[in-house]
């Protein structure tokens, strides 16, 4: 199984394959709205605005496994979108961890190297994935996107 064969879906409820984005760098983001990390949103919708149009696809998983969202994928989407500007995809509320963790999630963190990499830890643990669906790099909540953004640049012009 490759990244590209997990199905998704949208706060709007629409469902699609990750395949939708093959032969395109992703960087895939757990959010939560209510987070001391939520600024982070900016980065992430500068970084989006910087690099889409060579291809990069941002993606926001709102989750309230650490109890920092708002109640639905609705309300989070209408809450980045408003207070931070974003216009890069979200996604419905998602599970990180555990026995009912999503199939993407338990990819990522199956399929990532780092000591971290079994679980997600805190909100705003990013992954990046290259244009043939390999993890490149899995990121703590506390790097910011600015942080990443060389990694993002090289991975792009290769």
């Amino acid at each position: 199984m490759s990244i590209y064969d997990i199905k998704v879906k949208k706060s709007d409820g629409h469902e699609y394959e990750l395949g939708e984005y093959k032969g395109k760098p992703m960087l895939i983001v757990n959010t939560a709205t209510k987070c001391g990390l939520a600024g982070q949103f900016n980065g992430l919708e500068k970084i989006y605005n910087d690099h889409k149009d060579e291809g990069l696809v941002v993606l926001g998983f709102p989750s309230n496994q650490f109890k920092q969202e708002l109640g639905n994928a609705e309300e989070a989407e209408q809450a980045c979108r408003m207070s931070y500007g974003v216009t890069f995809p979200m996604h419905e509320m998602t599970k990180l961890n555990g026995k009912d963790a999503h199939p993407l999630f338990q990819y990522l963190t199956t399929n990532s190297k780092g000591i971290l990499s079994k679980s997600i830890k805190w909100n705003f643990t990013k992954f990046l994935v290259d244009k043939n669906g390999e993890i490149i790099k899995r990121y703590a909540p506390t790097d910011s996107p600015e942080s990443i953004k060389a990694d993002i640049e090289k991975m792009i012009t290769t």
